[in-house]
């Protein structure tokens, strides 16, 4: 004893720490960790991080630039030239073979250059902006979908959970009915038919618990999948489907202010509209001249052998400062062109940025309409599951009496599940609308 004692305190702290390792969450727990683990989300943030790096990439175009030449030549067969013999005293008429230059040369060189003017590389910083700006947008909005997702998928497993706890009650019911109803045709009170109707019951029921549980662990790793876990992962959710449900019945929510302006569809279509007027201006910047400024610096040096890098190899330096100036004259109205079929995608996007502010304001008001149904909904629902109760609890009385057919009581009873699913179905739908209605406020 004493040494199953000592082990089992050398094991506990990693019991606890196995326990620890479980993770568990209410609604609002889950929405935080799949803002920052989930895979989109993460993708988001680089995408964010991928717009700032693209940003300085543009910027430090219009900076100094230096770059390094080197180059190094080996004639295998040398070029030779002829000139007349009469320039070293040979007779007048006659040529003389001359080889210029050594049969190996290398040459260094290192040039700077400068952007002075250039009206592309103005609008493309102004264009860096505005991607950034819009990758921001795209990361909140994709944190709206990661938020939606979560909410379906936290629902759709308490609502998995509860069908199976129910469909466990319905079943056992059954067999109780079945095993009273079998044991009253035996002694000759009752009849077959009875028999098979609750058999019949029963084989349905059973056959929707055994999906419940299917349901039950796929709606789970599902929810694993969009909060960034291991699919595999026994992940505890610490609220009900109930409790959930009533603290997502929020009226006031309905008197909220909208401005449109917090909207991130909004936002993204200003974004759109910004990208479109620096198209524009990009496509009138090609007209503009350009002018770059530049100098170099390098030298030659010449051999028959290759000592190019000993320290007494004679070396020839040659520098060189200029300017560039390039003048677009004529390009046969390709320039035009390019400029109206931007100015076309401008007013293509002008006309997009009125449709999404009507279509927003249209979505505002589906969302609290389908939000103000779910609450109605969930309201007769719970009242039709009550009734629904009080009738298959009077058919069961009235058949264990003799009072009520089975065919009776199998009605009520497919009532009862209807009702239970109806119900079920309710509050899950209180809890998801009024997230779309909140991702639209932007709350």
């Amino acid at each position: 004893m004493r040494r199953l004692s000592l082990i089992f305190i050398l094991f506990l702290p990693w019991i606890v720490s196995s326990q620890d390792t479980i993770p568990s969450f209410s609604l609002d727990k889950a929405i935080a960790y799949a803002l920052e683990h989930n895979y989109s989300s993460i993708n988001a943030s680089r995408d964010i991080e991928d717009a700032e790096k693209q940003k300085w990439e543009t910027i430090a175009t219009g900076l100094p630039q230096i770059s390094g030449a080197v180059s190094y030549q080996n004639q295998l067969k040398q070029p030779v030239s002829q000139i007349p013999a009469e320039f070293f005293g040979g007779a007048p008429g006659t040529y003389e073979e001359v080889i210029f230059s050594q049969s190996q040369s290398m040459s260094a060189s290192a040039t700077l250059t400068q952007k002075i003017f250039d009206g592309s590389y103005i609008v493309g910083v102004q264009a860096t902006k505005t991607f950034l700006e819009y990758s921001r947008n795209n990361k909140e909005k994709t944190g709206l979908v990661v938020r939606k997702s979560v909410v379906e998928a936290y629902g759709n497993v308490l609502l998995a959970r509860e069908s199976v706890l129910i469909s466990e009650r319905n079943k056992a019911t059954l067999e109780e009915n079945l095993y009273e109803a079998k044991h009253i045709y035996e002694n000759g009170l009752g009849d077959e038919e009875s028999v098979d109707q609750l058999q019949i019951t029963l084989s349905t029921v059973d056959n929707q618990l055994k999906n419940a549980r299917r349901m039950e662990k796929i709606t789970l790793q599902m929810l694993n999948l969009v909060l960034g876990l291991p699919i595999e992962t026994p992940t505890i959710l610490s609220e009900n489907l109930d409790d959930l449900t009533q603290a997502k019945i929020d009226i006031g929510l309905l008197d909220q202010d909208f401005n449109i302006d917090n909207n991130v569809d909004y936002k993204m279509a200003i974004n759109l509209n910004e990208q479109r007027f620096l198209e524009l201006k990009l496509a009138k910047s090609r007209a503009l001249p350009t002018l770059n400024a530049f100098i170099n610096y390098g030298g030659n040096s010449f051999s028959n052998n290759f000592n190019f890098l000993n320290s007494g190899q004679q070396w020839f330096g040659s520098s060189i400062l200029g300017v560039d100036l390039n003048i677009p004259i004529f390009s046969s109205l390709g320039r035009s062109a390019s400029t109206q079929r931007a100015k076309i995608a401008l007013e293509k996007a002008k006309t997009q940025f009125t449709e999404v502010q009507a279509q927003i304001r249209l979505q505002l008001e589906s969302a609290k309409s389908d939000y103000i149904l779910a609450i109605e909904q969930y309201g007769t629902s719970k009242d039709n599951l009550a009734l629904a109760e009080r009738i298959e609890k009077k058919n069961q009385i009235k058949y264990s009496e003799g009072l009520a057919t089975s065919f009776e009581l199998r009605q009520a009873q497919t009532q009862l599940y209807t009702s239970q699913q109806e119900y079920l179905q309710s509050m899950v739908a209180v809890i998801n609308k009024k997230t779309e209605l909140e991702n639209i406020l932007n709350q």
